[in-house]
């Protein structure tokens, strides 16, 4: 090992051995770095959270039409006469077709006729008014999504007032156990079952007969969205270029998958820009607290520093050693942060507004990568902060400091 090696280590060893001293400080500077990582580590975790609910909804395999050039739910309209059309085609259009055994007739198109909307309902544990999706479908519409199952209870019947309510709906709202009745709108509606989907979006939402959404809300006719299975990976293309071929409003074929990614993406895309400008400006004030806390520690290690100096010790011994001991309490931060926040946050069930601006939970996860993100900040509050600390314990004037200190 060469001397200026052997310098480094021994002068860390210094550094460290001397934290007992200045433990308040340290540890003032160590709780900054874990706040900063903890809110950081939050806020990346709603956001991870968010995505893999709605990616968890999508599948390659499902495709959705919508109508009107739009490329979401809300504002979109497939005109009667389109379905008529679509259903009416024969050979290869991209879409499978029902096998039997099924609830749809054999032979016909694995679709959906779909319709959502927004219902106001009051959450006892507080009161608040939510906003949830109660989204009328056919009866086909349960089997076209791949991971949704019943947990309890049957499904609709069609033409009757029923619902079945998602998993995170009947969890956190009273009055949606089987056979409670719910009023949604004008009318009661009656809860026969319960569905999961793997947490993803579908929890979120209640489902019922088509033509009964229709009547109870004064939707004769509407239809917002289809829904239907593809035919094999190469499907979709087919799909679309023969939609493209339809007279009127230009209908839009995308796959399940893309469409919650996108809907993921610009939603997470909002927690991530309040997060990180929040966390980098608790960074910059941390930031200052580290190079507070190493100019201390460089002050209190004066003699110990020139004396090591006057015996031959190099320049880049000093440097690394007080950068090394402020990187290792950012890292000790770092690390607290990251346990607070898993311990705080993760599995912690949060909600938003999805893209139809109803109430969509969704559970926070501190994943490894947002672990790393938040981790990697604090420790850059080490590096920058403990730089210029480094570069003044370089710098004494040797002869004073040991003059000064007697």
């Amino acid at each position: 090992m060469s001397s200026t090696l052997k310098q480094i280590f021994l002068m860390i060893r210094v550094n460290l051995g001397s934290l007992p001293r200045r433990l308040a400080i340290s540890l003032s500077m160590v709780l900054s770095v874990a706040l900063v990582v903890a809110v950081l580590a939050g806020f990346l975790a709603m956001a991870r959270g968010f995505e893999a609910t709605l990616q968890g909804a999508g599948s390659s395999g499902i495709a959705v039409i919508l109508g009107g050039g739009t490329n979401q739910e809300t504002g979109s309209d497939v005109p009667a006469e389109t379905i008529r059309s679509l259903t009416a085609m024969t050979g290869d259009i991209g879409v499978a077709r029902n096998a039997a055994g099924g609830l749809a007739p054999v032979g016909g198109l694995a679709l959906s006729r779909e319709i959502f909307v927004p219902v106001d309902v009051i959450r006892a544990s507080d009161g608040a008014d939510q906003t949830l999706s109660l989204r009328g479908m056919d009866p086909a519409g349960p089997g076209l999504r791949d991971r949704a199952a019943l947990s309890q209870g049957r499904l609709f019947s069609p033409g009757a007032r029923e619902i079945v309510v998602g998993a995170r709906i009947a969890d956190e709202f009273s009055g949606f156990a089987i056979g409670d009745r719910v009023r949604l709108g004008a009318v009661d509606w009656t809860v026969v079952g319960h569905f999961t989907s793997g947490g993803s979006a579908f929890e979120s939402e209640i489902w019922a007969d088509l033509e009964a959404v229709q009547s109870a809300f004064d939707r004769q006719g509407q239809v917002q969205s289809l829904r239907v299975r593809l035919d094999g990976a190469g499907g979709l293309p087919v799909l679309q270029e023969h939609l493209s071929a339809f007279p009127g409003a230009p209908l839009t074929a995308l796959s399940e998958a893309d469409l919650y990614a996108a809907q993921s993406e610009r939603t997470a895309s909002l927690i991530r820009l309040f997060g990180w400008p929040l966390a980098l400006l608790m960074a910059v004030g941390a930031t200052a607290g580290a190079l507070n806390t190493m100019m201390s520690s460089v002050s209190d290690r004066t003699v110990e520093i020139a004396t090591l100096r006057l015996l031959g010790f190099g320049r880049l011994p000093a440097f690394t050693a007080t950068w090394v001991e402020a990187v290792a309490l950012a890292i000790t931060g770092a690390a607290l942060g990251i346990l607070a926040s898993w311990l705080a946050f993760n599995g912690w069930q949060g909600s938003t507004m999805g893209a139809n601006n109803t109430k969509m939970a969704f559970q926070l996860d501190v994943t490894a990568d947002v672990a790393l993100t938040a981790g990697l900040l604090g420790l850059a509050i080490g590096i920058i902060g403990g730089a210029l600390p480094a570069l003044a314990a370089t710098r004494l004037p040797l002869t004073s400091a040991l003059r000064a200190r007697g």
